[in-house]
C-alpha cells in the first residue's frame, strides 16, 4: 500500500550478496520480482539445492512505512512461531505449507540489512497455492473468512508482552478523518477541485467513524489487511492454506479484519473499478463471508462483536475511501499508483461501496441473524 516504488531490477551481484545472507542450504541460481504488492519489493529467489530447485521469497523492508524494522520482524517470529506450535497441536496434514517460515540470517537474526541499509527478510516459499484479487465464488468467500478467523483463535493465547504497533493508529477512523481534512486544506498537489464530491460524501458520513469503539470491544491481536488476495488457496482443492502479509498484525479490535473482509470479498468488482455500475455488495457472497468467520471464530467472538459485524465493514470501506482520497490530494505518497488519478478511482469505488451497504443494511442484518442460528444450533 505504498507509493515508494518498486526500484529498477538490482544487479546480479546485489541479489547474490542478498539471497546469500540468509541460511539456506543450497546454491542461488536467481532472483526475480514476484506479486503485485503495494508496500514491499517482493524477489523469488531460486536455489539448487543438491539438484532439486527450492524456491525462496525475500522481501525489502518499506522504511517509509516501517521505520522501525526490528519491532516489525520480533511481531513476526513471534506470530509464525506461535502459529507452528498451533498446527503441531492440531496435528493438521501438510502443516508446513500452513504458516509462513521465517528463514533467519547466517547470522541467526530475522531480517537482513544490506549494504545501502535496506532492510530484507526471507520466506520459504509455500508451493501449489495462489492468491487472488477479485473474489471468484461464495466458496472463496467463506474460505477466506473462516481462515482468518482460525488465524485470529491461534493467537488468542499468545504469551508474552504486548505485540508492537508497527503502524501506530492504523485503524483509528478520527485521526484517518483529520488527515484527509488536513490534505484538503494544504491541496498541495492543486487537486482539490476534482474530487470535492468525493469529500462532501465522506463528511456527510462523519457519523459512522464511531461505530466501532475500541473500548466497547475486546482487544485481541488481528490481522488489520485481510484483502483476499493475503490468503493462499489450495491450487487443487481451493482451500485456504496459509494467511500471508503480516506486517500489520497488531493489537486490537478484530471486527476491522471482518470489516476488510466485507469490503475485499463481497463485491465481484476490482479495488480500483471505474465502472461504478459492477461495484456492489453482493449478499450471497456476504452470506458466505459471515458463514465462514463465525465457524472459525465461534471459540472467542462475543456478542458485542458479533453486533457489530454489518457496521464494521462500512466503517473500513469508508476509512480506505479516506485514505485513498488523502493520498491522492497529497501526491500518491503512501499507496502506489499505475495510472493518473488511481487513488481517486479507488477512492470512488469504495464509497460506491459504502453505499450499496447502506441500500442493503437490513438484508445484511438478517443474514448475520441467519448464520448466528445456524452457529447456535450446530454448537448445541
Amino acid at each position: 500500500m505504498s507509493s515508494d516504488p518498486l526500484r529498477p531490477a538490482p544487479p546480479r551481484e546485489r541479489l547474490r550478496a542478498v539471497a546469500e545472507a540468509f541460511a539456506i542450504a543450497g546454491r542461488w541460481v536467481s532472483s526475480a520480482p514476484y506479486g503485485n504488492g503495494h508496500i514491499n519489493e517482493t524477489l523469488v529467489a531460486v536455489f539448487d539445492e543438491g539438484g532439486r530447485e527450492t524456491r525462496y521469497l525475500h522481501q525489502r523492508i518499506n522504511r517509509r512505512v516501517f521505520a522501525e524494522p526490528e519491532k516489525l520482524m520480533e511481531n513476526i517470529a513471534r506470530v509464525t512461531a506461535h502459529q507452528r506450535a498451533a498446527l503441531a497441536r492440531e496435528g493438521l496434514p501438510d502443516a508446513e505449507r500452513r504458516a509462513l517460515s521465517l528463514v533467519p540470517t547466517r547470522d541467526g537474526t530475522p531480517f537482513h540489512r544490506d549494504a545501502e541499509g535496506e532492510s530484507w527478510r526471507t520466506y520459504r516459499f509455500i508451493e501449489r497455492a495462489h492468491s487472488r484479487e477479485v473474489v471468484g465464488s461464495a466458496a472463496d468467500a467463506l474460505a477466506a473468512a473462516e481462515a482468518f478467523a482460525r488465524f485470529q483463535a491461534q493467537l488468542a493465547d499468545l504469551p508474552g508482552a504486548r505485540l508492537h504497533e508497527t503502524i501506530p493508529r492504523f485503524h483509528d477512523a478520527r485521526h484517518r478523518f483529520e488527515t484527509l481534512l488536513h490534505a484538503a486544506r494544504e491541496d498541495s498537489e492543486r487537486r482539490l477541485a476534482g474530487c470535492r464530491a468525493e469529500l462532501d460524501a465522506i463528511r456527510v458520513r462523519e457519523s459512522a467513524l464511531d461505530a466501532l469503539r475500541p473500548a466497547e470491544l475486546p482487544e485481541r491481536i488481528a490481522h488489520n489487511d485481510t484483502k483476499l488476495n493475503n490468503v493462499l488457496l489450495d491450487d487443487e482443492t481451493g482451500e485456504a492454506v496459509c494467511i500471508i502479509d503480516l506486517d500489520t498484525v497488531m493489537p486490537g479490535p478484530v471486527l476491522h479484519d471482518f470489516g476488510d473482509l466485507v469490503r475485499t470479498a463481497t463485491s465481484t468488482a476490482a479495488e480500483d473499478e471505474r465502472d461504478l455500475s459492477r461495484v456492489r455488495v453482493e449478499p450471497p457472497l456476504f452470506a458466505a463471508l459471515v458463514e465462514g468467520y463465525l465457524r472459525g471464530a465461534r471459540s472467542f467472538l462475543t456478542g458485542a462483536e458479533r453486533a457489530a459485524l454489518v457496521p464494521s465493514g462500512r466503517l473500513v470501506t469508508l476509512v480506505l475511501a479516506m485514505r485513498f482520497l488523502a493520498d491522492h490530494l497529497a501526491g500518491d505518497r503512501y499507496f502506489r499508483i499505475h495510472r493518473a488519478g488511481h487513488n481517486l478511482d479507488r477512492c470512488r469505488a469504495q464509497l460506491r461501496l459504502v453505499e450499496s451497504m447502506e441500500e442493503q443494511r437490513a438484508r445484511m442484518d438478517e443474514l448475520v441473524e441467519d448464520a448466528a442460528a445456524r452457529r447456535r444450533l450446530l454448537d448445541g
